[in-house]
This record gives C-alpha cells, sequence and structure tokens, in this order.
C-alpha cells in the first residue's frame, strides 16, 4: 500500500489525525482534523480540549529519541544522560516531523502520571477555508488530572460504577463531580476548539 506523503506547500495540506491514549482499553481516542502546519504547542492546546486535560502538568512530543517541549531554559541546563537535550516546540509544526499517512509521534502530558497519546495521521486533505480545527469523531472522556495514572484511573472507573466501592465517596468529594467513563460530546468539544486562536 502506497502511503500518500505532502507533495506541494504544507499550508494548503490538512491532517486527518487519530489521536489515542495508549494503554487504556476500551480505547479512549479523537479523529482531529488540523492543519499540516499547525505548531506544537497549538497541538498541545487542541490536545488539552480534546482530552479534557487541565493543562497544569508538563508535557513533550516525542519522535523517536527527540523530544519537544516547551522551553524553560532554567530547567535545562541540567545533565540529560541517557536522552537528547529537549527542543524548543514553539519552532516546530507538525509537518516538520510528520509527512505522510501512517506517521506517529507521542504526545505524553503529566511525566508523573505519564499520559502517552499516540498521534497517528491517517489521511492527507486540501486545506479548507473556515474552521481551521474541527474533532470529527471520538470515544469516553479523558481520564481526571492526577487520578493517578492507569491504576488510578482504572480504580475510578471502579468506584463510579460500584456505589460500594470503599473509596467512591473519597473520590466524589477529591473529584467534586461524578465522572462518567463514558461521556464525550462532539458538539461541546469543537464550540471549544472555535474559540482557540489558531
Amino acid at each position: 500500500m502506497v502511503k500518500t506523503r505532502i507533495k506541494t506547500d504544507p499550508a494548503h495540506v490538512q491532517f486527518q489525525l487519530k489521536v489515542e491514549l495508549l494503554n487504556i482499553t476500551p480505547a479512549i481516542w479523537r479523529r482531529l482534523l488540523v492543519p499540516a502546519t499547525i505548531k506544537l504547542p497549538i497541538l498541545h492546546d487542541v490536545l488539552q480540549l480534546s482530552f479534557c486535560w487541565t493543562n497544569s502538568h508538563l508535557h513533550a512530543f516525542r519522535l523517536g529519541e527527540e523530544s519537544y517541549q516547551a522551553a524553560y531554559p532554567d530547567d535545562w541546563e541540567g545533565d540529560f544522560a541517557g536522552m537528547t537535550k529537549p527542543r524548543d516546540e514553539k519552532k516546530v509544526r507538525l509537518c516538520d516531523l510528520l509527512h505522510s499517512e501512517g506517521d506517529r509521534l507521542i504526545y505524553e502530558y503529566d511525566f508523573g502520571d505519564s499520559w502517552e497519546h499516540e498521534v497517528l495521521v491517517e489521511k492527507l486533505f486540501p486545506q479548507v477555508t473556515g474552521r481551521v480545527v474541527t474533532c470529527l469523531a471520538g470515544a469516553r472522556a479523558g481520564p481526571p488530572d492526577d487520578c493517578g495514572s492507569i491504576p488510578g484511573y482504572e480504580n475510578l472507573v471502579e468506584a463510579m460504577a460500584n456505589p460500594k466501592h470503599r473509596e467512591r465517596d473519597q473520590l466524589l468529594d477529591w473529584l467534586g463531580y461524578t465522572y462518567d467513563p463514558e461521556a464525550f460530546s462532539l458538539d461541546t468539544l469543537n464550540r471549544q476548539l472555535e474559540k482557540l486562536k489558531i
């Protein structure tokens, strides 16, 4: 199967991305239409909205051994033994890293809980005017921030499904609301994405 590659000016190309949170079953995913030239910090904002994250932790885009992150020079002076020093994400467009259908990278959010998302280019389309970023489809709610990575998330889902779960009341107090792991509103997400300054 021949993969479609960007053959023209990337400014005239849109990527259809499938973004899936790794190692969670059933899958939590979003299908997004974004400009190929979207800068990584804006893509970060899109992904934060898409998975209902609160942007309260560090993040990185990873492709092979390379890492692209928000630049905090004072923090970057340390020793990066065993890995390449991160690159400043502000200088990088998505099309600088991904070029063809089937190309992928990892977006990691919260280095403690380590929420890894696979960002896969499913299709390339001509760029159209109008809305610049759109969610086409998706499934399930993203985990709440600080819920304790995958084991904490699984415990939360179990507690929400069982009114007699020993930690349910404590988790409800912590969250401040009843968490529905199946909740996802395409219309709500697209209204939020419309407000993003691209």
